[in-house]
């Protein structure tokens, strides 16, 4: 679950940037939305919700937007 102490710094989580490292095999191997990709992020790290980290959110959103371009 995710705590005051731990926005701001989960940008830079190991578990955060490897789930991110992943997440485009996620995102083909189940044709996942945004919704169901942000969810398996938050549960491959733990963490329940990083929306308010703005720089973690912007990670995230980058790595979604780039799986969107390579099916075309």
């Amino acid at each position: 679950m995710i705590t005051k102490g731990i926005v701001g710094k989960i940008a830079t989580d190991p578990a955060f940037l490897s789930a991110l490292e992943g997440l485009d095999s996620f995102v083909f191997d189940n044709s996942a939305d945004l919704d169901m990709a942000y969810d398996w992020i938050a549960d491959q790290t733990g963490i329940d919700s990083f929306v308010y980290d703005k720089k973690a959110f912007d990670l995230f959103y980058d790595a979604f937007d780039a799986t969107q371009s390579l099916d075309d």
